[in-house]
């Protein structure tokens, strides 16, 4: 049986335009359930400068929501170290990404959060690194394996469009 179940929009910012966050569920043949989310920027007032902030917004809002539908993948980036649960963890980092975006799609906090999505992306870096080396040990699909490195060298990007972000204000 196939079910499919469109949620109502997650995440909407009005200032400098409207992100709308969709969510989809629906159960695989195998029983699992999958999700998926698309983000959407819909200009408003949107000058050619607050695009690249929206589009971070967007990002930073359809992870945030993706830690929340579906943990258990974030839950294994969690380093074992931490104090708590992997599950607080994953909330807790769900939440400051969810932050992040409010922040960064309002023009009067962008500056704020900007800065504080760059500091995001580098403290979630040795959870990626985690995962990489999990994956390698667990020896992985070879394709799951490259995915997680590949990763790694993104978040240099990341974290340059979200100071880029920052010093545009």
């Amino acid at each position: 049986m196939r079910h499919e179940a469109i949620r109502p929009p997650v995440l909407s910012v009005t200032h400098a335009g409207v992100i709308v966050v969709d969510l989809t569920d629906r159960a695989l043949p195998d029983g699992r359930w999958a999700v998926s989310a698309a983000c959407e920027s819909v200009p408003m007032t949107t000058s050619r400068p607050d695009r690249p902030a929206i589009a971070l917004a967007c990002l930073l809002g359809g992870a945030g929501v993706l830690h929340f539908v579906a943990p258990t993948p974030f839950d294994a980036l969690v380093p074992d170290r931490l104090p708590g649960t992997k599950r607080w963890w994953t909330r807790a980092s769900g939440a400051a990404e969810l932050a992040c975006a409010a922040a960064v799609a309002t023009p009067r906090t962008r500056k704020l959060g900007g800065s504080a999505a760059a500091a995001l992306f580098v403290a979630v870096f040795p959870g990626n690194l985690k995962m990489a080396i999990d994956y390698q040990r667990a020896r992985k699909p070879r394709a799951h394996r490259l995915a997680a490195w590949a990763r790694l060298p993104l978040q240099a990007p990341l974290v340059a469009w979200a100071l880029s972000v920052a010093r545009r204000g």
